[in-house]
């Protein structure tokens, strides 16, 4: 599939073709309707397969995915008792639901390049993107959320005095130094979303690209890349997916203390 769409546009042709997403509208209000669709229908993945797990829940002998969820609630639980230090009913459902769905966003880069998008060709689709962590404007809406937290968890917890008295005399407590303190400061806070968001969608990014560079060789050699290449990738989509969620239990935690 991919030598004859090749051989018809070339390669980079093929390159863009994959790496444009399906839009409706114009300008700002431009709206990724495929990263919009694989995001919702992979939420709900997520919320049904925690919901059947919870229906089937047994103390007898449990199931498969009885199992499986509570290996995954325990190993999240276990992130948050080591990185949490407030008090928060929100913090392990929440790192629960970013590391299960960012990972079955990032899951999605294991298809094949061009099964989809050739299924969506067949729905009369001209663009199909389906790894929404390869849409810049996915990492961002769920890295900015993140950050809505952090604000307003500062606020909750320090209060609006407490918090302003830490934008303005931290790290260097002296009026003098003030301005130099807001300026680290507004750093420090823009730094973390953008990280968040960029560091998610470089990494799959670069690794859909390889993929797409692999199906654009000769049929031969396309298994010698691939096979490797994917198993690689399985520990790099496991991983963005942790680092993301670590990250914003320990960004929550700060937001929690005190001082």
């Amino acid at each position: 599939m991919a030598t004859e769409t090749h051989a018809a546009e070339g390669a980079t042709g093929y390159i863009i073709h994959h790496l444009t997403p399906l839009t409706a509208g114009e300008g700002f209000w431009t709206l990724h309707l495929d990263t919009l669709f694989f995001s919702a229908f992979l939420g709900g993945v997520f919320v049904w397969f925690f919901k059947s797990a919870a229906d089937k829940a047994t103390s007898d002998v449990p199931g498969l995915a009885q199992n499986f969820a509570e290996m995954l609630i325990e190993f999240v639980d276990t992130q948050v008792k080591d990185s949490f230090h407030g008090k928060s009913e929100l913090i392990a459902p929440l790192a629960l639901t970013i590391f299960c769905w960012i990972f079955l966003w990032n899951l999605m880069d294991m298809f094949p390049v061009d099964l989809l998008s050739t299924v969506g060709a067949m729905m009369g689709l001209e663009y199909l993107r389906v790894v929404p962590s390869t849409d810049l404007n996915a990492t961002f809406a769920i890295s900015i959320s993140v950050f809505c937290l952090i604000i307003f968890y500062n606020l909750k917890i320090k209060g609006l005095w407490h918090f302003s008295k830490e934008l303005l005399f931290h790290p260097f407590d002296h009026p003098l130094l003030i301005p130099f303190n807001i300026l680290l400061n507004f750093v420090e806070y823009l730094a973390k979303p953008i990280s968040l968001a960029l560091r998610l969608f470089g990494n799959l990014y670069a690794g859909e690209l390889i993929f797409i560079l692999i199906a654009l060789l000769p049929w031969g050699i396309q298994p010698l890349l691939s096979f490797p290449w994917a198993v690689f990738h399985i520990l790099i989509i496991t991983l963005q997916a942790f680092i993301f969620m670590v990250l914003t239990i320990v960004y929550l935690s700060m937001a929690h203390e005190d001082h």
